[in-house]
């Protein structure tokens, strides 16, 4: 018997042609519907990230001419997604990351 599928909880951005390419829109929908049947994804598609907070990671999406990334965290009952943004810098910027632990805590804290 097949497990019910999570739901995903946007935070924050979206993923619409333009800035995704089609193509890549297609991969991140892809990899989001794996991690909502309850896949477990690993590198090079997914990469934890503790400096957030637990059970947090990042989707890793490479399109022609940039590097996407949206941070998830996985919840029991739902994929909350914190937030999606292009990659211009080697390490996530300081912002993206309190931003991130900001709107989970506020998340947290209305459910």
């Amino acid at each position: 018997m097949r497990r019910p599928s999570k739901p995903l909880v946007w935070l924050r951005g979206e993923i619409k042609t333009p800035p995704f390419s089609a193509d890549t829109r297609l991969e991140a929908g892809l990899l989001l519907r794996r991690l909502q049947e309850g896949e477990r994804l690993a590198m090079p598609a997914s990469r934890p990230m503790p400096s957030i907070g637990p059970r947090c990671h990042e989707l890793r999406i490479t399109d022609s001419s940039r590097e996407w990334r949206i941070v998830y965290r996985l919840d029991s009952d739902a994929i909350v997604i914190a937030e999606v943004f292009a990659k211009t810098t080697r390490q996530t910027p300081d912002r993206v990351l309190s931003d991130c632990r900001r709107r989970l805590k506020m998340y947290d804290e209305s459910t």
